[in-house]
């Protein structure tokens, strides 16, 4: 049985997700109005994965027996200076979503909960997944893209990446 606490910040995981989604939506919309279509894509990739984490946390929640209850997604409150902003403003926000992962799963760890502890095993890995990625990029950007030239390789790498859809037991 999933205590209460650790209830309520699964569901609660459930919005930042999707927040996530949002947020990247935003940065995708900035980058295809500058005509970076491969940066755009990368987020709308990067959109795509954060919906479909939101939906394993709830399958999880509905599988448990959990009441899921969604809430009012916020509107992204960041302000795009250049390029190399939306990137930045990508880690942060994914070293946040760590942060709150670790959150339920020490409190699942103080409740003996090891079933959902078991689940969050996958997004530890995923968010340094996250993180290492949102990195690479940055330092891509910052090696190649002080020229057009660089830029617009880069650019075309990036409309390369596709959505591969999370698969995880969650009976």
């Amino acid at each position: 049985m999933i205590n209460e606490k650790v209830s309520n910040l699964l569901n609660l995981q459930i919005n930042k997700e999707f927040y996530s989604a949002y947020l990247y939506l935003d940065m995708s919309n900035y980058y295809l109005s500058k005509g970076l279509e491969g940066f755009a894509n990368w987020f709308r990739v990067q959109a795509q994965e954060e919906q479909a984490h939101a939906m394993l946390f709830m399958e999880y929640m509905q599988n448990n027996g959990l009441d899921v209850t969604l809430e009012a997604i916020a509107k992204p409150k960041v302000t795009f200076a250049n390029f190399k902003t939306p990137l930045e403003e990508a880690l942060t926000h994914e070293k946040y979503v760590t942060a709150s992962i670790y959150t339920i799963y020490a409190e699942a760890s103080n409740a003996k909960d090891y079933r959902t502890m078991e689940f969050l095993n996958w997004f530890v890995k995923e968010q340094g997944e996250e993180e290492m990625n949102a990195e690479i990029l940055i330092q891509k950007y910052d090696m190649f893209a002080s020229t057009p030239q660089g830029l617009y390789m880069i650019d075309a790498e990036l409309k390369t990446r596709t959505f591969s859809p999370p698969s995880l037991d969650l009976s």
